[in-house]
């Protein structure tokens, strides 16, 4: 795509379709596939690399659409960015938009066709989103909902495949799939929720306004951070291990409230302590901006909120995994963090 130029002396550099693509961002996409599995009760495997490589293509194609459908409006408001400035063509984003949809889809059919089933609906909502739902009171709900679907795609790769020679943990058939993205869906709620709170910020970026919106994302991440520091009420029970059909495949959690009160509770806090810093960096992230902007709703206040909120998503995530038991998934969605971070100080998040 860097040998794309937009006239004969003036060819298009990767700095350009890095703009374009916000590559800072894609750091905060990989998490939503883990946290889905990790929510599902089963261990990521290959059709979970497939998801993760799905979902990244399909945000990628969300970026490029974005870019191609807001090029009047920047050329207004952000004459700098790759398209308004005539460093890409507006025919070659959205090429690259179709690609990038047909990559994410063709990635998802080999994941399976569950996970086919969920990057269908989540390609039509980034499309209906960037072409059709952005500037109405229904544009946040769309945004919310492609994150909640990006989550529930990760749950349906990982559990919704053939079982083979070296899959580990995850039994095939209907039942565990189902069983797989219901154990989800309290996760995704919970993303899609930031999602909303975020992306109604970011609706006033460019011109500033109320500081009603940031009020509200602050409030919510505080709900969210207290939900992420409650541990689960429940035993998971998944379907039964591959060839014992009469042994259940049992994940149990640790950081269940102890059933027994004479028993030390010290045993809880390995488990506990991830999800609880997990939860604190994800607030500490996010709210900080939100408050900075609720007390001066200015652009430049108001587009660091909305940065704020973009990145806080890789703790997010991080501290679901962790809250579905599964740490080493959190520790490794939550390393993303810092390098999310140094990029996004040399391109925009946003």
């Amino acid at each position: 795509m860097g040998a794309v130029g937009v006239g004969p002396s003036r060819p298009v550099g990767a700095r350009a379709w890095t703009e374009l693509l916000r590559l800072p961002a894609l750091f905060t996409v990989p998490g939503d596939a883990l946290a889905g599995a990790a929510a599902a009760a089963a261990h990521p495997n290959p059709r979970t690399l497939l998801a993760i490589c799905s979902s990244l293509c399909l945000y990628e194609a969300g970026m490029a659409l974005n870019d191609w459908a807001d090029r009047g409006e920047d050329a207004a408001e952000r004459p700098h960015r790759p398209l308004p400035s005539g460093r890409i063509r507006p025919t070659a984003a959205l090429a690259a938009a179709c690609a990038f949809t047909g990559a994410g889809l063709s990635l998802a059919a080999c994941a399976g066709r569950p996970a086919l089933a969920v990057a269908t609906p989540l390609a039509a909502t980034v499309w209906a989103y960037d072409l059709a739902l952005k500037r109405t009171p229904a544009g946040p709900l769309a945004m919310a909902a492609a994150r909640g679907l990006d989550l529930l795609l990760g749950a349906a790769a990982t559990t919704g495949g053939a079982t083979g020679t070296g899959d580990t943990g995850v039994t095939a058939g209907p039942a565990r799939l189902a069983d797989g993205v219901r154990r989800a869906l309290p996760s995704a709620a919970l993303l899609s929720a930031h999602t909303l709170a975020v992306t109604t910020v970011s609706r006033r970026e460019t011109q500033g306004g109320s500081p009603l919106a940031p009020l509200a994302a602050l409030a919510t991440t505080g709900v969210l951070t207290r939900l992420l520091t409650r541990p689960p009420t429940s035993r998971d029970t998944t379907a039964p291990r591959p060839g014992h059909p009469d042994r259940p495949n049992r994940r149990v959690r640790l950081d269940l409230p102890d059933r027994n009160p004479a028993r030390p509770r010290s045993w809880l806090w390995p488990v506990a302590a991830p999800r609880t810093a997990l939860a604190a960096a994800y607030a500490a992230t996010a709210a900080r901006p939100y408050f900075h902007a609720a007390l001066n709703p200015s652009p430049p206040l108001t587009q660091r909120a909305v940065s704020g909120g973009i990145r806080a998503m890789i703790p997010l995530q991080a501290a679901l995994s962790a809250r579905s038991g599964a740490t080493a998934t959190a520790l490794l969605t939550a390393a993303l963090a810092p390098i999310a971070r140094r990029f996004a100080r040399k391109v925009s998040i946003t």
